[in-house]
């Protein structure tokens, strides 16, 4: 009898210990990269849940001043009139030569606000004045608070030396008229639209710094920054995902009660005869009025439109700071 000493043939269904090794490895790897997925998608929509419940809130809270509603209307309703102003008035609204009036024509049913000097019709001008006064306090309070919060968040972020220079030139800029330094840019650039912009931006912007960067110091003391610069966090980091989103709703309120100085200060400018003489805007209507010698003449309706279109739209802006201020700081008191 012979006996076969030949070792059985191990079964196909084990395994080496390498391959089960790796297949245990690798079986937590593809749960763990198939649930990363979804977990950031939580993560997103967490997040912007979050932010759409704070929209929510805020609103809800702004309802509750009737000034600031007031004003909002009342803003909705001049932007669309500026908006729509194309569809219905044509751009010939500011020919001289093909006026449809006779000059100083007193309101009328053809001419509900009468006419200029040249036989224009001041509602078509006081409509298509509004998309220019608009655009140029919009802009220029986006420029002077960008500038306001650039230096105010750097400033309040080092400290040292570059602090103290950066708060000696926002001491002379507020120390400085604002009006006065707008006009001297006017006055040496040429005469457009967009030197308006940039000597009203370039000039108010010191007010916002100085909130900004007391906004600033105030955050970094906080121990949540602590925590950021000790997991590795950067100044870069640190201001823009941390400082910045904190400092955000003070940088809104101020770009709202912004709009109206802006609007305020265009209109000076074109008054004294720096504006843009190509365009039509409020204060440039004002600026025609006085040169076709409207105060002494007695035509009153040349002057009010563009004086009272200019003060409502600052107050209807002045309404929604002064809501947003209070719903963003309720220990302001402000009344509703």
């Amino acid at each position: 009898m012979t006996i076969d000493k030949t070792p059985p043939n191990p079964p196909e269904s084990e395994e080496s210990p390498e391959t089960g090794a790796e297949t245990s490895a690798s079986v937590p790897a593809a749960a763990t990269s198939s649930a990363g997925e979804p977990a950031a998608r939580s993560a997103s929509s967490l997040a912007w849940a979050r932010r759409r419940a704070s929209v929510s809130r805020f609103w809800r809270q702004y309802r509750a001043h009737r000034a600031g509603l007031l004003g909002l209307a009342g803003l909705a309703v001049i932007a669309l009139i500026a908006l729509t102003s194309p569809l219905f008035i044509g751009g010939d609204v500011q020919s001289v030569t093909d006026a449809p009036g006779t000059a100083l024509e007193s309101p009328s049913g053809e001419f509900p606000l009468g006419t200029d000097q040249f036989g224009r019709s001041l509602l078509g001008l006081l409509i298509w004045g509004a998309r220019i006064s608009l655009i140029v306090g919009l802009l220029a309070a986006a420029l002077s608070v960008a500038i306001g919060t650039f230096v105010g968040i750097i400033s309040g972020h080092f400290g040292g030396w570059f602090a103290t220079v950066a708060m000696r030139v926002t001491d002379w800029f507020l120390v400085m008229p604002a009006l006065v330094l707008a006009i001297v840019l006017a006055t040496v650039m040429s005469r457009s639209i967009w030197t308006v912009i940039l000597a009203i931006g370039v000039t108010s912007w010191p007010t916002t710094a100085r909130l900004v960067r007391a906004q600033t110091i105030a955050v970094e003391s906080r121990p949540y920054i602590e925590r950021a610069r000790a997991l590795g966090g950067g100044h870069g980091h640190v201001m823009t995902r941390h400082v910045l989103p904190n400092v955000m709703p003070l940088v809104l309120a101020q770009t709202t009660l912004g709009i109206s100085t802006a609007i305020l200060t265009e209109a000076t400018l074109a008054f004294l005869g720096l504006g843009d003489p190509s365009v039509v805007s409020w204060g440039g209507m004002l600026q025609d009025a006085r040169e076709a010698g409207a105060v002494s003449s007695g035509h009153w309706w040349y002057l009010a439109p563009p004086g009272i279109a200019i003060a409502l739209v600052a107050l209807a802006f002045t309404l929604c700071g002064r809501a947003i201020e209070a719903v963003l700081n309720p220990k302001l008191g402000v009344s509703r």
